[in-house]
């Protein structure tokens, strides 16, 4: 009997591309409805970044599209691809963990930062707010100009319109459920 051919899961960025190309939007609409770069959304679209969850909303309300499309894949896949894409993110990975939640405003996240490292590109941040509870580890949550220090059991509820950034500052890998309403 023939085995089934395994299909490959589409990378995001390869996802965002077809999108905004299919609605004939430019880099320049992209870029002005979402604040960040032509650059970085270069970056995206051909894996060589990989944009944070919030980066992520940002990008599909731009496109007109359901965020959830850009992660959505088989739960074998994902959990296979979140090993791989920890090293070709540079050392950032998270996992929806509400599927199906595509047009709601509330959507959750498991995050893993490796130790001693952050998320490498833009800070970011997106309409709404945001809860971050930490499972593992010990991070450091910028808001703006402050700087937030959470350990295991911690958390911290922002306004996730104001610039954000995290970052793993202890020994071992940082896991974290992020929380995020967008109205």
């Amino acid at each position: 009997m023939p085995r089934k051919k395994k299909t490959a899961p589409v990378p995001i960025g390869k996802k965002i591309k077809f999108a905004r190309t299919k609605k004939k939007f430019s880099l320049d609409r992209v870029a002005n409805e979402t604040g960040f770069s032509t650059d970085y959304l270069k970056k995206i679209e051909a894996g060589k970044a990989m944009p944070p969850v919030g980066a992520l909303l940002q990008i599909s309300r731009a496109l007109e599209i359901d965020s959830g499309a850009l992660l959505r894949e088989p739960e074998s896949r994902l959990e296979k691809r979140i090993k791989a894409q920890t090293k070709r993110t540079e050392d950032y990975a998270y996992t929806t963990l509400t599927p199906g939640a595509e047009n709601k405003h509330l959507k959750a996240f498991l995050v893993t930062v490796e130790a001693r490292q952050d998320h490498k590109g833009v800070d970011y941040h997106h309409e709404g707010e945001e809860f971050v509870y930490v499972l593992k580890g010990k991070i450091e949550v910028t808001v703006g100009d402050h700087v937030n220090t959470l350990e295991k059991g911690e958390s911290l509820h922002f306004n996730s319109g104001i610039r954000h950034k995290l970052a793993s500052i202890s020994d071992e890998t940082a896991e974290l459920l992020v929380v995020i309403y967008t109205p």
